[in-house]
């Protein structure tokens, strides 16, 4: 949430913020780079370390006191936890000197970004007289430092877990010098019985050569038997060889008469064979000779058909135009009655022609007419 500054506050503030940015400059440009070889530095490193010397000593002697005397548990202790303090300070010292070129670079740094953030404010508090932008900067100052934080946190679980690690693999190491220790006596045991296992072994092959003359001895026997059995199975199957020889000559002599027979009845065959080709050869030839006289007919008869057509539909045509030309003749005909008939009708209502009347009737019509007319003089 901003808030907005005005009139002399706002005055105030500007110039504070401007008198620490200018003290910010000169310091960066006063501060050297390193203070190696400086009697001051010197003087600083030996001030700090000689401090955390005394501070681990105050420990140590409260620690002996306290075990002479032999006090409470609880302060025994916490004056353990003390000089562990005072140790790890120590070490810290003595490995990081402060003034140091990573420290110095660090306070250049930090010097670099608070002049950065004041020229920022400085500059919205003249134009809107406002610092959001200094809220900004300590959040995300706030972030990095948790951040940080978190990264440091993290780092000490890994360090704790590396240390857990490591003695597990001492255990380890211990359970494998034991298991080799272990392993080293089952060898010997197993020397012991490899040992035994040979005296029972050639015992054994003893026993098997025995055993094994023996059954050669028994197989031969049964070979010389079944070489017998096999010498009369032989003869019996040379007596069947010689039987199916006496078979096989008898058959081929069958079959060679059978195969003349037959070739003869093939030469019949092909014979008849190409006598029935010959006929039949013949057929088709006469066969396509009435095909194409067949063919030669019909075209002409088609020919025909389509003359005779032709003569139909003329004479179709002709009929029709005689026809339309009747009836049309009836029509005028029909028409010249008609008008002949009006014609005369028309004459004998008008009277004109043969039809009109005698003259005694038109002086009776033009007496009347003058009569008519002297009445209207009146």
């Amino acid at each position: 949430m901003s808030v907005q500054i005005s009139g002399a506050q706002l005055i105030r503030v500007c110039t504070v913020l401007q008198d620490c940015a200018d003290q910010l400059a000169v310091l960066g440009n006063i501060m050297p780079d390193t203070y190696k070889g400086r009697p001051e530095a010197d003087m600083v490193v030996g001030a700090d370390i000689s401090g955390v010397i005394s501070q681990h000593k105050e420990a140590e002697q409260s620690l002996r006191t306290l075990r002479q005397s032999q006090g409470e548990s609880g302060s025994v202790a916490e004056a353990v936890l003390e000089l562990h303090k005072s140790h790890k300070e120590l070490n810290r010292t003595m490995e990081t000197s402060p003034l140091s070129t990573d420290n110095l670079a660090k306070v250049q740094r930090d010097r670099h970004f608070l002049a950065q953030v004041i020229t920022t404010v400085l500059a919205e508090l003249k134009e809107k007289g406002m610092f959001e932008s200094l809220l900004l900067a300590v959040e995300e100052e706030k972030r990095k430092k948790a951040h940080l934080l978190d990264i440091i946190i993290r780092e000490e679980e890994g360090r704790r877990r590396t240390k857990a690690l490591q003695r597990q693999l001492q255990d380890i190491r211990k359970e494998k010098t034991l298991e080799l220790q272990r392993l080293d006596e089952m060898t010997a045991h197993l020397k012991d019985q490899l040992q035994e296992m040979k005296v029972k072994t050639g015992l054994e092959r003893k026993y098997v050569k025995s055993s094994t003359e023996l059954l050669v001895f028994q197989g031969q026997k049964l070979t010389t038997h079944k070489e017998k059995s096999l010498e009369d199975e032989i003869k019996l199957l040379r007596d069947k060889m010689e039987a199916e020889r006496r078979v096989h000559m008898e058959m081929e002599i069958f079959l060679k008469q059978n195969h003349s027979s037959l070739g003869e009845k093939l030469e019949y065959w092909m014979e008849r064979y190409e006598k029935d080709m010959e006929d039949k050869q013949q057929e088709l030839n006469s066969l396509k000779h009435s095909k194409a006289s067949n063919l030669s007919q019909l075209q002409d008869l088609a020919r025909k058909y389509r003359e005779s057509e032709q003569v139909v539909m003329e004479s179709r045509l002709e009929k029709e135009n005689l026809r339309k030309m009747l009836e049309r003749e009836q029509l005028e005909r029909d028409a010249s009655t008609k008008i002949q008939s009006w014609w005369r009708g028309t004459m004998v209502r008008r009277g004109l022609g043969q039809y009109k009347k005698g003259k005694k009737g038109k002086e009776g019509k033009k007496g009347k007419e003058g009569k008519k007319g002297k009445k209207k003089q009146k």
